[in-house]
């Protein structure tokens, strides 16, 4: 599973993308479609029209990520297009990537552990 840094906000575009775009193709897409810093700590998601591949660009320190991820089988419960990026947490984000809907309602809610003094 991915591991990024905790707190790194999640921007999904919404719709289908061109998946023959690479690294300067989606960091353009981020800042003059979503008028967001593709240089940010964000992590920047998008899917085919098929919903079976997906990319995340991730800036870190010194350069892009492009992570790649092509489902043999099945889609991924991919939200209709939309002209700006829907924000997600890196929870909702981990539901995507198991084949979970963003609308699902049985996920568990998160439970602190009560500090005993």
């Amino acid at each position: 599973m991915l591991s990024f840094t905790s707190g790194s906000p999640v921007y999904l575009a919404c719709g289908s993308t061109d998946m023959r775009k690479s690294i300067d193709g989606l960091a353009a897409v981020v800042q003059e479609q979503f008028a967001l810093d593709p240089f940010s700590s964000a992590l920047f998601v998008f899917c085919n029209r098929r919903r079976d591949k997906l990319k995340i660009l991730h800036w870190d320190h010194a350069g892009f990520w492009l992570y790649y991820r092509r489902l043999e089988r099945g889609s991924f419960q991919w939200p209709a297009g939309g002209s700006t990026p829907l924000c997600l947490t890196q929870r909702e984000l981990c539901w995507l990537l198991d084949g979970l809907s963003l609308t699902q309602r049985h996920a568990h809610v998160k439970v602190s552990p009560e500090v005993a003094i």
